[in-house]
């Protein structure tokens, strides 16, 4: 049962920090009386394995948080027009960039793929392509020779520089921008694919790390990071106890899917009892997620424009918007 009342209390402790929080009713409210542009069937397209997201949740978070996406970019637009005019150029406008952070489980998957499917349906955004960043993370071969394949997820699995220059260049209005593809089921980089982005009007980039600040050891390397490029980010919040049962619960529901694949990487665990599964599950996210979590992906929720907190039932409690 959510307590709704805390509504005032939230909005009472914002006094000094940077964001105005919304209780889930309070946020619901804004939604206008546009009819809301998906279907059930819409939604299990894009539902994530264990996120129980459901067309009331969409209408009252989604949809609200959708229309604010679209303002956010119309804004955008508006001062870029204004700055061409001002310098007496005639630039074509270059995509509005959205990054979605959070953990492993948290469900942000499933956010950016709704926020994609909203925002495809509104007028000003009619062309939006959705990254993640999965596609960046080095081939299998190479975090064997860097020892880095039990920290796959941590931000130096990642290629880095490449992620940097890809959104470089959609964001520099490249008519033509290619990302390599990740595949969950051979857990690795699938060779000769590729994710061609042409010139969207939105571009959401999603992924465990994108909100980090640039960290490079090399002098006169650069210090550009990722989220530079973003013009709005949202992090997806929950208590860390909630999102282990999350994981664990997913470790299971795939066992008995994605992993009863021969050709699944992780095939050898569809055999395992529900005890087993739970115990390699916990492992897991005690000794690699949790970690990752506590020490790269939470210390960026600050960072984030909006920040959106789930309950234990996986549905949003409230939303945190950076003051402008």
């Amino acid at each position: 049962m959510r307590n709704n009342g805390r509504v005032n209390e939230a909005r009472g402790s914002d006094a000094g920090t940077p964001y105005v929080t919304l209780g889930r009713d309070e946020w619901a409210a804004l939604a206008d009386a546009t009819p809301l542009p998906l279907t059930e069937a819409d939604i299990a397209k894009v539902r994530g394995l264990g996120d129980p997201v459901d067309l009331a949740e969409v209408d009252q978070i989604y949809r609200p948080l959708s229309r604010l996406l679209d303002l956010y970019s119309g804004a955008t637009g508006a001062l870029h027009r204004a700055t061409s005019q001002f310098l007496g150029e005639r630039a074509s406008r270059t995509p509005f960039v959205i990054g979605v952070a959070g953990s492993v489980a948290v469900g942000k998957s499933t956010t950016a793929r709704l926020l994609k499917e909203l925002m495809a349906r509104w007028p000003r955004s009619p062309r939006v392509e959705l990254v993640t960043t999965d596609g960046f993370l080095y081939p299998n071969s190479v975090l064997i020779e860097r020892d880095l394949l039990a920290r796959k997820g941590f931000p130096e699995s990642y290629d880095r520089r490449a992620l940097r220059n890809f959104i470089l260049q959609v964001k520099s209005g490249a008519s033509e921008v290619r990302a390599p593809v990740y595949s969950h089921q051979v857990y690795d980089i699938v060779p000769d694919q590729q994710v061609v982005v042409r010139q969207p009007d939105v571009l959401i980039v999603e992924g465990l790390n994108v909100l980090q600040t640039a960290q490079s050891r090399e002098p006169g390397a650069s210090q550009i990071a990722v989220s530079d490029f973003f013009d709005v980010s949202i992090y997806v919040d929950a208590d860390p106890d909630d999102i282990r049962r999350w994981y664990i619960e997913r470790f299971l529901a795939l066992r008995e899917s994605a992993f009863a694949r021969p050709d699944s990487y992780f095939h050898s665990y569809s055999t395992l009892t529900d005890t087993q599964a739970k115990a390699v599950a916990g492992q897991v996210w005690d000794t690699v997620n949790a970690p990752n979590l506590a020490r790269n992906i939470a210390p960026t929720r600050s960072r984030a424009t909006i920040i959106l907190r789930k309950g234990a039932d996986h549905t949003v409690e409230s939303v945190r918007l950076r003051k402008l």
